[in-house]
C-alpha cells in the first residue's frame, strides 16, 4: 500500500490560501481518479479539486471554511500500488486551473483575512495514535508546551477552526497527538475524545450549529458569504464613500426601449439596463477620474480608457460582479446579449474566474425592488458605483403644466479620496442628459 498525499495546487496568480467551501468525500471512502474530492474557493472564484488517484481516503485537511495554503496537503489517499509515499497535485497553474469552474464569485476586490475561528462538522476519525508529531509549521503558531522529554518545548500546529473547538471542549491541544499529517486535525480531537477515558474534555460536548428552545439558529459564515463579509467591512473601512442622487426622467426612453423591444425578433428583450450601461461608458470618457482603480497601499490611481463594467447580480450563495469587458464596444443588442450571458453563467456557477474580476466601475441594480433611493458600496479598488433605483409613475410640472411622467433615481457612491464631489455630480448629470435625451447615445 502506498500513501499518496494531494497537496493544493497554484489556482490562481497571486493567490496563497483557498477556502474550502465543500467536502465531496470523508475519511474511508474510495475514490476514482479525477472525482471531484472538494470545492476550493479562492477570492475569486471556486474551483473543484479531483481525485489525482484511484485509491482510498485516510486524510483530510480541514473542515468546511478552513483556509488551507497552497502547496499544502490538502488528502491524502492510500492505494493499492507498492512503494515509497508519492505526491500528486494534478492542477497547476496552467490552462486547467484557468478553465476550473467557479460558481458565483466574490461580488467584490480581493481582500484575504484571517478566517474566522468557526466549529467544522467532525470527520471520521482514524485510530487514535499516542505518537508525537513534531514537525515543521506551515503557519506560525505560537502556542507551546512541554513535552515531558527534558523540558523540551513543542509547537502545537492546528487550524484555528480546530484550536476554536479544542477551547470549547476544554481540550488543551498540547494532549492531544496527530495520528498522521503535519497538525492536529478534527479527527484527532474525535480520537482523543474517544479514547481519554471520560476526561473532563470528554464530558464536554461541543457546540454544534442548531435551532434550540430559543428559536436562534447560528449559522456558520463561510465560502462567498463571508468572502463578501469581509469584503464590504474592508471597502466601508479603507473608503470614504461619497453618495450623489439624481432624478432622471425616463419617459422617452421607455417608450423608445418598448418600441425596439415590438420589432427584437430573436435578440434579447431590451431592459433598462443596456440603455444605462451605454450612458455609463459614454460618460466616463469625458469622466476617467471616474473610470479608475485606486491601489491605496502604493498611493496609484490607474485610470482606464476601456471600460469594464461590473454588473451586480444576485445568486443562491449571495451577491457576485461579473464583468462586461469593453463595455463601450457594445451596441444596446449586443449589451442585452451580454447581460443575459453572464448573469445566466454566474447564477449556475459556470462564470469562468476572469469574467469575475478586473472591473473599473460596477452598476448595481434591484429592479422592481429598488426602493427610492440607496447607498451602494464601492466595490473595491474601484472608486465608484452607480445604483438603479426603481421606476414611477408621478405627476410633474413641465414649463407650467402638470404631466404624468416616469422618473426614476440614479443613486451613486465615489471614492472621495479620488473623486470630487463636482466632478461626481457632473458625471451623474452627464449620464441623466443621455438618458433624458436617448437620441445621444446614438449619435456619433
Amino acid at each position: 500500500m502506498a500513501r499518496v498525499p494531494f497537496r493544493l495546487p497554484d489556482i490562481g496568480e497571486g493567490i496563497a490560501e483557498a477556502e474550502i467551501v465543500t467536502w465531496h468525500v470523508k475519511v474511508g471512502d474510495m475514490v476514482e481518479e479525477d472525482q471531484p474530492v472538494a470545492d476550493m474557493m479562492t477570492d475569486k472564484a471556486t474551483v473543484e479539486m479531483a481525485a489525482p488517484v484511484t485509491g482510498r481516503v485516510i486524510e483530510l485537511a480541514g473542515a468546511v471554511g478552513d483556509q488551507i495554503p497552497i502547496g499544502s496537503t490538502l488528502v491524502v489517499f492510500e492505494t493499492e500500488a507498492e512503494g515509497a509515499e508519492t505526491t500528486a497535485s494534478p492542477v497547476g497553474d496552467g490552462p486547467e486551473a484557468a478553465d476550473a469552474t467557479p460558481p458565483a464569485g466574490a461580488a467584490v476586490a480581493s481582500a484575504v483575512s484571517t478566517p474566522t475561528p468557526v466549529r467544522a462538522e467532525p470527520v471520521e476519525a482514524p485510530p487514535f495514535s499516542s505518537s508525537s508529531a513534531v514537525e515543521k509549521a506551515e503557519q506560525p503558531f505560537d502556542k507551546l508546551r512541554a513535552n515531558g522529554e527534558g523540558g523540551q518545548a513543542r509547537k502545537v500546529l492546528a487550524s484555528p477552526a480546530v484550536r476554536q473547538r479544542a477551547k470549547e471542549l476544554n481540550v488543551d491541544l498540547a494532549d492531544v497527538h496527530p495520528a498522521s499529517g503535519e497538525r492536529v486535525k478534527h479527527s484527532d480531537l474525535d480520537a482523543f475524545l474517544k479514547y481519554s477515558g471520560g476526561t473532563k474534555a470528554a464530558l464536554a460536548p461541543s457546540r454544534a450549529p442548531s435551532t434550540g428552545d430559543d428559536g436562534i439558529e447560528e449559522i456558520k459564515v463561510t465560502g462567498l458569504r463571508r468572502r463578501i463579509a469581509e469584503n464590504m467591512a474592508e471597502a466601508k473601512r479603507r473608503i470614504p464613500h461619497f453618495a450623489y442622487v439624481e432624478e432622471l426622467d425616463v419617459t422617452a426612453i421607455e417608450a423608445l426601449r418598448q418600441a425596439m423591444n415590438a420589432g427584437r425578433g430573436e435578440r434579447p428583450k431590451l431592459t433598462m439596463l443596456p440603455f444605462l450601461i451605454r450612458a455609463i461608458t459614454r460618460a466616463a470618457a469625458d469622466f476617467p477620474m471616474v473610470n479608475a482603480r485606486y491601489d491605496d497601499e502604493a498611493n496609484v490611481v490607474s485610470r482606464y480608457g476601456a471600460v469594464h463594467l461590473g454588473m451586480a447580480t444576485q445568486t443562491d450563495a449571495g451577491l457576485s460582479v461579473p464583468v462586461i469587458r469593453d463595455a463601450q464596444g457594445f451596441d444596446v443588442w449586443g449589451l442585452a446579449a451580454e447581460i443575459v450571458r453572464l448573469a445566466d453563467a454566474t447564477r449556475r456557477g459556470k462564470a469562468r474566474r476572469e469574467e469575475l474580476s478586473g472591473s473599473t466601475i460596477t452598476l448595481t441594480s434591484l429592479g422592481a425592488l429598488g426602493g427610492i433611493v440607496s447607498t451602494p458600496v464601492i466595490n473595491r479598488p474601484e472608486v465608484a458605483i452607480v445604483g438603479v433605483n426603481r421606476m414611477v409613475e408621478r405627476p410633474v410640472v413641465i414649463e407650467g403644466r402638470i404631466e404624468v411622467r416616469k422618473m426614476m433615481n440614479l443613486s451613486s457612491s465615489f471614492d472621495h479620496r479620488v473623486v470630487d464631489g463636482m466632478d461626481a455630480a457632473k458625471f451623474i448629470q452627464a449620464i441623466k442628459r443621455l438618458i433624458e435625451v436617448p437620441a445621444l447615445l446614438f449619435a456619433d
